[in-house]
């Protein structure tokens, strides 16, 4: 069985931190994910996370995304080292639900970042939260490929997330007893569109809620959704994994 996390962060790990939990991951089955940046902190993190991951044997196969998000206004052009080549442009995207009023500049942030990736021709990590109707038309004026992460939205926004080529990402957010919503929206997603990640340190699913979340337990996200689709832990693992080389290729 093989398991992907397309969304975690290692932001204030050690070394040893991150082999620890690489190590963690590989046996509880995930064999690749991507480490996430998002600020300067994040960004030198993820790089951070692929070179422990390179330089070690037994770990999981790991990839970083860099960027710059919604509350990351003003910062400076991202330097990466010449060794590294993302495998994705993120996480970017807007959020009206912390800082609606900086809602102009967060578009023309989120916009400057779609052209850069578009400019490397990498695909998008997205965060959108209370931000749909802005996301979409964003995406309209610079079209682009990638993911919504760690979805949230309805089931007619996801319809036109995936009517514009993306991708949708869920978290163990859709294991919450109050998320029906969520679960909703996963149910009108197609098999080959569906991701899923663990956005750790953050929203560990249950029945590790309370926990400080880490890649192995994408393996209960993984549980929950696959047996709400009637599907076994490896049927839906592989679906997923296959999904995830595509959505990153």
């Amino acid at each position: 069985m093989r398991l992907y996390d397309t969304h975690c962060h290692f932001e204030s790990c050690n070394e040893n931190d991150v082999l620890e939990i690489l190590l963690r991951a590989k046996e509880a089955g995930v064999e690749s994910l991507v480490a996430i940046g998002g600020s300067e902190e994040l960004n030198k993190a993820a790089v951070f996370a692929e070179r422990v991951a390179s330089e070690h044997e037994g770990t999981p196969s790991v990839r970083c995304a860099v960027g710059y998000d919604r509350d990351q206004i003003g910062k400076a052009r991202i330097e990466i080292p010449p060794s590294v080549t993302p495998i994705a442009w993120g996480e970017i995207g807007l959020d009206y639900y912390y800082s609606a009023d900086t809602r102009e500049k967060q578009l023309e942030l989120f916009a400057h970042e779609l052209e850069e990736a578009r400019s490397r021709n990498l695909p998008v990590i997205i965060h959108t939260r209370e931000a749909d109707d802005d996301t979409l038309a964003l995406l309209r004026e610079i079209p682009s490929r990638g993911i919504i992460h760690c979805y949230t939205g309805t089931p007619e926004s996801a319809r036109a997330f995936l009517d514009a080529g993306f991708y949708i990402s869920f978290s163990g957010i859709i294991t919450f007893r109050l998320a029906d919503n969520i679960r909703a929206a996963a149910a009108v997603v197609p098999n080959d569109m569906l991701l899923i990640e663990t956005d750790s340190p953050f929203l560990a699913p249950i029945p590790m809620r309370g926990k400080k979340n880490e890649p192995a337990y994408i393996r209960h996200t993984a549980e929950f959704i696959a047996k709400a689709r009637g599907m076994s832990l490896e049927a839906f693992a592989e679906l997923t994994y296959a999904n995830a080389e595509r959505a990153f290729s």
